[in-house]
């Protein structure tokens, strides 16, 4: 008998279906706040620019302005692809495919989906993909 993982699985296991809807929905409504941040900081950003006349090329403020908005922009947009990913999951779950490898077909382990609930690769197979910069957190 497979003995019980701390992790909501069995050992050689994905977690169990309720474990997993929780880790996604958690995860689902975290980046759903960071998103609704970002939104808030970028409208921000752009209504503080509206009150100046802002010239990016010749003012000094300028450069950091305008990339102060490009970051934001990239952290929402990244923030609105794992929300992707999150719906990939969930169909993954849907399916009875959640918590096995896209790529090899191999069990993803527990420890990964707990800290990457949305994770479609193992360890190995993500390893040999290229490299994503981390979602920031």
């Amino acid at each position: 008998m497979a003995e019980a993982s701390p992790y909501g699985g069995g050992a050689d296991g994905p977690p169990d279906a309720a474990t997993a809807r929780a880790r996604l929905a958690a995860d689902r409504a975290g980046t759903l706040a960071e998103a609704a941040a970002l939104s808030r900081e970028y409208d921000g950003i752009l209504a503080a620019n509206a009150l100046v006349a802002v010239d990016d090329e010749h003012d000094p403020e300028g450069g950091s302005t305008a990339f102060e908005r490009a970051h934001v922009a990239a952290l929402l947009a990244r923030a609105h692809e794992h929300l992707q990913e999150l719906d990939h999951a969930q169909d993954r779950l849907a399916r009875g495919g959640y918590g096995r490898c896209e790529s090899c077909g191999h069990p993803i382990p527990p420890e990964r989906l707990e800290i990457r609930p949305a994770a479609a690769t193992c360890v190995h197979c993500a390893a040999s993909r290229p490299h994503r910069p981390p979602r920031p957190t």
